[in-house]
This record gives C-alpha cells, structure tokens and sequence, in this order.
C-alpha cells in the first residue's frame, strides 16, 4: 500500500492566489487502523526553492547575508535575519537558479555548487521543498557587492564570518533562520572538520 492508497482529496478551494496560493483542501485520509477520516487543512503552495552555502577552508570562513524578513518581524524577531543566500526556482533548476542567487545577493561567480540534500521546510502546512547547495569560494570569485535586486524589495548585507563565530551564533539566537542552521551544521560535521 502506497500513500496514494490512504489518501482521496475531496476538495480544493483556493483562498487566495496573489504571489502564491493558499488553499484549503478537504481529504478522507486512512489511518494506521484502517478506519477513514475526513480532514481539512490550509496548504501553501509557493514552489521550490534553493539555498547555498559558500565556504572557505583555508580562511574557515562562510559567506551569509542580513536583511529584513516581514514574517519574522511579525512573529517577534526585532532585528534583521542572518540566512544563507537562498531564492525560489521560478521554473529553472535548482542549480542554475542558486548560481543566479549567488551572483544576485552575495556578489560572487561560483565554479562548482554541490547538492547536499534537500528538505520539506515546514511540510504541516507549506509544499515548498529546498534544494541545499554548498560551494568553495575565494576572493577573486567576487564580481560584484551582492545586495540583491532593489526593485524586488531586497536590501542584503553581505557577511563574511568565521565558521566558529557562525555556529556560536546559532547558539545564541543570532542566527535563527532553519536553512542556515542546516547548513552551518552540514559544514561543521563534512566540510570544517
């Protein structure tokens, strides 16, 4: 028996569909015993996305950004995000797209991305799946200061710290953002061992 086999959607009402799609959907869902049960839930559909880390071994340093984050402001974080530089696929792939992301927010031209796993970040109630990247970098890869795209609203600080401050900083709340302390954990167990 296959997931498919417990589950029969019902129906699908879209609740709103401005930049993304937030529906409610109604499904008879079979349970471990076998009995069925009608469930309803609130989905978000924003697409997928990719996120990457660049790193230097000789230096021990990695490369992050700081901006403003609406959601997290509203949620209580009074000070902008520290998060690895990261963007939705918008119909490229993961790898093309995180290249752009990288060029776009940190201001570096990376040679070689590495895929190191992807994850459903919040799958209770959002369909995104992130795609997670990893890239060596130096100093002479810089082509231009990042930032992001004005335009879209983005305002980035680009970062260049020690891994050990990195992950100190996730001890003490500075770095609350799950797809940095993702990558920062993969980085301290496979890259700056």
């Amino acid at each position: 028996m296959t997931i498919s086999d417990r589950v029969r959607v019902k129906n699908v009402s879209v609740l709103s569909d401005r930049h993304y799609r937030l529906s409610e959907v109604e499904f008879d869902y079979r349970r471990g015993n076998g009995e069925w049960q009608t469930q309803k839930r609130e989905v978000f559909d924003r697409g997928h996305a990719a996120t990457l880390l660049p790193y230097n071994v000789a230096n021990r340093t990695v490369v992050l950004t700081r901006q403003f984050r609406l959601p997290a402001y509203l949620a209580g974080h009074d000070d902008l995000l520290i998060e690895a530089a990261a963007g939705m696929l918008d119909d490229e792939t993961p790898e093309k797209r995180i290249r752009a992301e990288a060029e776009e927010e940190i201001g570096y031209r990376l040679h070689d991305v590495r895929k190191v796993f992807e994850a459903f970040m919040s799958p209770g109630s959002v369909t995104e799946k992130l795609h997670f990247f990893v890239a060596e970098y130096e100093a002479a890869m810089r082509i231009n200061s990042g930032g992001g795209i004005a335009e879209e609203g983005e305002d980035i600080e680009v970062l260049e710290l020690a891994i050990d401050s990195a992950l100190a900083m996730i001890s003490d709340g500075r770095i609350a953002d799950a797809k940095t302390i993702m990558l920062l954990q993969y980085a301290a167990l496979h890259i700056f061992r």
